[in-house]
């Protein structure tokens, strides 16, 4: 029995289908490793972990434990993180001579109530306003986002440069026990450090929070990781906008994670309210620029790293 051309034009379609359908590999899940400080920033990450979301997702996320900044960028340069989180400082620093780094979100953005950064002053200093900070040494990690926050508040308070005098205390334990003992004046800190401090007699004098402009962390990822896998990238941040419509519906319930992953002194578990943390978005051009004027007029910066080429929205749920 003779079959119809197009009959059998149609069989051998099929059969080449179904060849290529049997022998197509299920599509590979990309891993992303992410560079991890122990700080209040990283709570939605390992609750999208916990959670499940990153599988939800479709994206493995691997956590990189670092202790220090200059830890976490060394591994960023040599490839052995995709992520973290940091600040447009640091990313600028990235992108100086060539983009290595894009930023694709804010992390966690101070709002009324909850500070990011707070600059304290001893108990035995007496100083309570901004205004009498004036000519007094304030304890800060020169040449980071602690120095810059530090700077933009009390100008914005109206501080003229020379009333702002900066000392190097680059470590934050040194910096809490000179200001419990009353060896610095005053000096700044990250929350919840910044309530331990204050738990322990320090003064808040003021903190980022009328000033959220400055002292917003944000998540990046290397540019090779980016463009080689974005849907990966896309994967990973539906996954913290989730986890952070959790942790703000329910803070209370992710206690345990702060301290597991010691996010919060011991002493303040419990105690310690967690912060809101911000949906979607990137920092605005008016916030880069700010930053970036910043470095350059510190000597940190010469070339200008443009907005367009560091911050990135498009990968944004």
């Amino acid at each position: 029995m003779r079959i119809a051309r197009p009959l059998l034009i149609l069989l051998f379609a099929l059969s080449l289908t179904l060849s290529a359908c049997a022998s197509a590999k299920p599509a590979e899940v990309v891993t992303l490793k992410i560079a991890v400080l122990p700080i209040i920033d990283t709570l939605p990450m390992y609750v999208a972990q916990q959670e499940g979301l990153f599988a939800k997702h479709g994206v493995n996320v691997e956590f990189v434990p670092v202790a220090s900044a200059p830890e976490r960028d060394q591994l960023l340069a040599a490839g052995q993180a995709d992520g973290t989180v940091n600040e447009t400082l640091a990313v600028m620093l990235f992108n100086k001579d060539a983009v290595q780094m894009q930023v694709v979100r804010y992390a966690l953005r101070p709002v009324e109530g909850y500070g990011h950064f707070f600059i304290l002053a001893s108990a035995q200093s007496g100083i309570t306003t901004p205004d009498g900070l004036k000519g007094v040494e304030i304890g800060v990690s020169q040449g980071t986002v602690i120095e810059y926050v530090t700077e933009r508040i009390l100008q914005a308070e109206g501080l003229s440069k020379d009333d702002i005098k900066i000392i190097a205390v680059p470590k934050i334990p040194d910096r809490m026990s000179l200001l419990a003992s009353g060896g610095l004046a005053a000096g700044v800190l990250p929350d919840p450090l910044a309530s331990l401090a204050a738990a322990q007699g320090a003064v808040k004098v003021i903190d980022d929070s009328q000033y959220p402009q400055y002292g917003f962390s944000v998540l990046s990822f290397r540019k090779q990781v980016i463009d080689e896998h974005p849907e990966a990238v896309k994967a990973f941040l539906a996954a913290i906008e989730e986890a952070s419509d959790l942790i703000n519906l329910d803070p209370a319930k992710y206690n345990a994670v702060l301290s597991e992953q010691k996010l919060v002194p011991e002493p303040l578990i419990g105690k310690f309210a967690i912060p809101p943390f911000p949906d979607q978005g990137v920092p605005t051009e008016a916030e880069w620029n700010d930053a970036l004027a910043w470095a350059q007029e510190k000597g940190m910066l010469a070339a200008d790293v443009t907005y367009a080429d560091s911050v990135n929205g498009t990968l944004l749920p």
